[in-house]
Order: structure tokens, then sequence, then C-alpha cells
């Protein structure tokens, strides 16, 4: 059944109050490896993808490279990432250390616990619906180089982040 979208409602509030609920969920779990959601994130990407430049880590995160220099911060200090060296003397290289790898890991399992809990609290199949009309969505904002969340300079059907479970 399809509705009309009045001017008074917005997709952006709906979607923040989603997100900020999603992301409440996800940090109690998280939490138990002493991680916030967005350490977590981070780590795995970097354990992902890494080594890689800073810049394309935020690219490929879809974040400015100022946010995800300050959420590298505490990471490095704690010994989970390393900036090295990169290939010429300008560049620097983000990779995650043993430390990181095994924090990584301990987080991947509290993460499948919040999945787990989020999948039964919603409905499996609720899940799955949302996850293809995000990506959906994602794509069609992605692939529109008018709009300024779209991005120009990837191909058309390419997306700029991985498309992996964490």
């Amino acid at each position: 059944m399809t509705t009309a979208i009045g001017d008074q409602e917005c997709t952006n509030l709906k979607l923040r109050q989603l997100t900020r609920m999603v992301t409440r969920h996800y940090d109690h779990y998280v939490a138990q490896a002493g991680l916030k959601n967005t350490q977590y994130a981070l780590l795995s990407y970097v354990v992902g993808l890494g080594p890689i430049r800073p810049g394309d880590l935020a690219k490929r995160m879809q974040m400015d490279a100022s946010t995800l220099t300050r959420n590298m911060q505490p990471l490095v200090n704690q010994g989970l990432l390393n900036i090295g060296a990169g290939h010429d003397a300008r560049s620097r290289l983000v990779e995650a250390t043993e430390a990181g790898h095994a924090k990584r890991a301990e987080g991947q399992r509290a993460w499948k616990q919040a999945q787990a809990a989020l999948n039964e609290r919603l409905g499996a199949q609720r899940v799955a619906a949302l996850h293809e009309l995000l990506d959906s969505c994602i794509e069609c904002l992605e692939n529109d180089p008018e709009s300024p969340t779209g991005s120009s300079t990837d191909s058309p059907g390419s997306t700029s982040r991985p498309r992996q479970r964490r």
C-alpha cells in the first residue's frame, strides 16, 4: 500500500530517529568489548581494507577527513591502530595493530549478538526488507551527480563502501 508523503513529514528526521535508536542498541552490545560503535566500525574498515591511506579510508566510510582523524586518535592512543609512512614522504598509511585485530574480533562477537537481538526484535524479514530499501536509496543518491550526496567520481553502479558483514 502506497501512502502520500505530506510536506510536513521529514525523511531526515525519521531516519535520524531510527539511526539514534539503532545506534544505542549496537552501542549497548559493542561497549562490552570496550568500544564505541563508531570505533568498532572504523576498526572493521581498517582491518578489512588496510593498510590504507586516511583519505581513501574517509572516502570509503563516507566521512570527512577531519572526522576520521578525530575518530582514529583514540584507537591510535590505545595501540589498536598505527599510522605510519606511506609510499612517499607526503603520504601516510593506517593499519590495525595485532591488538587492533584482537579488539576487532572481540567487537565482532559483540556486534553479532547485537545483530541477532535486532533481527529477533524487528523480525528477519523486516530487517532484510530494510536493508534492500536502504541499499536502493543509497544507490540512487550515489549515482546522481547533481545531488550534493552523489558521487560523480564513481562510475555508475559502483559503491564507495565495502559490502561486507561487519
